[in-house]
């Protein structure tokens, strides 16, 4: 597992969940509530199931954890193009291309790692023969 010193996705997913609450404050002064809470809890999450990745308990648990981040980002990426698109709403400005980093960030780790755990286990069921 990774540690949060000059961690890349750690950085990038906090760095974004303080633009989100940013974000979402504006879209509460426009009395947006529902889309404002909705943005905020997935948007956020995003860098707390990223945190959570980094203690996780094994490789697999590391993976399942960035993919439920990557899920959250999905998600997130619903609402900002819903603001992106809708007339009445502000735009999200770069919010949509630092989350396409953090997504193509996310997909990388994700496969490096299960590239490992399958090197492994190859390795495992050589030695074993």
């Amino acid at each position: 597992m990774q540690t949060n010193k000059d961690n890349l996705i750690v950085e990038l997913s906090f760095g974004f969940a303080l633009l989100i609450i940013d974000f979402t404050t504006l879209l509460e002064q426009m009395k947006k509530f529902s889309l404002a809470n909705q943005l905020f809890r997935s948007g956020t999450s995003i860098g707390a199931n990223i945190r959570e990745a980094q203690n996780a308990e094994s490789k697999i648990d590391f993976i399942h954890k960035l993919k439920l981040a990557a899920k959250e980002a999905d998600e997130t990426e619903y609402w900002l193009l819903i603001c992106k698109h809708a007339p009445l709403l502000p735009t999200p400005g770069s919010l949509l291309s630092k989350l396409e980093s953090i997504q193509k960030v996310l997909s990388k780790i994700i496969a490096s790692t299960k590239k490992i755990i399958q090197s492994t286990n190859n390795q495992i069921n050589k030695s074993s023969n």
